[in-house]
Parts: C-alpha cells; structure tokens; sequence
C-alpha cells in the first residue's frame, strides 16, 4: 500500500453527519469512501469493499468499536484509526491494545485527521517494503508471518521474535541482552546459552530461503547479513 496514491476508506459511525463530515474531507484529497452505521453491518461492508484503511468510532450499536477492531485485526493488518469523542486514556489504552493504529479525539481538526491518515498509510507502506539489510525478509506481526520473498517460513515463536528484533536493527548489531529480552521477555535470569540453538535453527531455515542470515558477532551479539554465494573456480588445465 503506498502512503502517496488514493485510498479506499471504510467510515464507521452511527451518526450521518460524522460519516458525511468524514467523507467530504477525505474525499478533498481524493480518498474514496463507503459507510456502515452499526457493528454488524461494518464487518459485512469491511468484507465485501477490502478498504485500504478504517476509520472508525467506538460507541457503536450492534458490536463497539473495541469488538469490531478485534474483528478487523482476526482478518489481517489494515490500519485503524478510532475517531471517538471518548477522550479518556482508558479508552484510548483499550482501543490500541485492540489492534488500533492510532486515536483521533472528536472534535478534530481537518489537517490533523488527514494527517494521522498519512502517518498510518506510511507506516504500513514502509513496514511492508523490504529493509536495506534484510532484503526480501518481511515480518507480518498481525499475522505472525515471517516471509523470505514469496516463501512462508515455518518459525517457531522464539525464532519468529528474535527475527523481528533483527530485521528491525536493519543490519545493526542486536546485543545479546537485547535478544534474551526479546526471546524470554519476563524469564528473571535467562541464560544467553539459549539464544545459540534458537538462531542456529534460524539460520538452517534462512539459508534453505536464501535470505539475509544472523550472523555472529564475537562476545557481543548478532546482526543480520546477506547471503554471499559461492562461486566455483574456473577449471584449469592443471585440474581438468
């Protein structure tokens, strides 16, 4: 999804006007909108139309704002942004740990919202391209899908995490402490001697992809590194 072309924006309210205030504004830029008034029939619509973004209010008939957030996420990684006159962090805590990408407080402003849709746009954009180290790897955190170009690898959850902290780090060195946190978040006094067969693993199913591959640095930690192919030498008089 690129940040930059027109976007096809699910709203969902159960006020019209919010709706038509949404709809005019984005549609100033070239956004195309479709509407549903009510949990059920979001679901139905987010179904049928496959929008590129949702931008939806909490206090809805039918299933809340929070349920059909949890709905969307089961489905896949499309962003959310909550529009709700729900200005409490409470609420705003409960909607993001419901899978929403950001939360917008009614009344907004108009720069700001279309903003916000930029900001979410970009940040999908850029999570779905390739990163300078990793090459063809790409994590899917909705999903938990790690891909190697078009090949899903079959990663166990300790690999699929200690993947992402490297992808992230972008061919930076990830330290041992920073993988242990990753790996065994919440351990007391994890060992580094776990991390080795975790990665030696990692490793067998990257290489198998022709993927980036995590390599050691001595006494410190790991950062990601292409692949290096071998080349045969040419034959010789000598050797043929």
């Amino acid at each position: 999804m690129s940040a930059d072309r027109p976007l096809r924006i699910l709203a969902i309210d159960d006020e019209p006007a919010m709706i038509g205030a949404v709809a005019a504004l984005v549609g100033s830029v070239g956004h195309r909108v479709s509407a549903a008034y009510d949990g059920h029939e979001a679901l139905r619509r987010f179904d049928a139309d496959r929008p590129d973004l949702v931008i939806l209010d909490l206090a809805m008939p039918g299933l809340d704002g929070i349920a059909i957030c949890q709905e969307i996420r089961k489905r896949g990684s499309t962003p959310i942004i909550v529009l709700s006159g729900e200005g409490q962090e409470a609420a705003k805590v409960e909607a993001l740990d419901a899978g929403a990408d950001d939360y917008v407080t009614k009344p907004f402003g108009k720069d700001e919202l279309l903003a916000r849709i930029r900001a979410v746009t970009r940040r999908r954009a850029e999570a779905a391209s390739p990163s300078s180290a990793g090459g063809s790897l790409r994590i899917d955190r909705r999903r938990h899908e790690a891909w190697a170009g078009d090949v899903l690898l079959p990663l166990t959850p300790i690999e699929f995490t200690l993947l992402e902290v490297l992808l992230r780090a972008g061919g930076d060195l990830v330290t041992h402490e920073e993988l242990l946190e990753a790996g065994w978040h919440g351990e007391p006094d994890p060992d580094p001697l776990w991390i080795k067969p975790h990665l030696a693993r990692l490793r067998s199913k990257l290489r198998t992809a022709d993927a980036p591959l995590p390599a050691p640095v001595r006494a410190l930690g790991y950062r990601l590194i292409e692949q290096v192919p071998v080349v045969a030498p040419p034959l010789t008089k000598e050797s043929g």
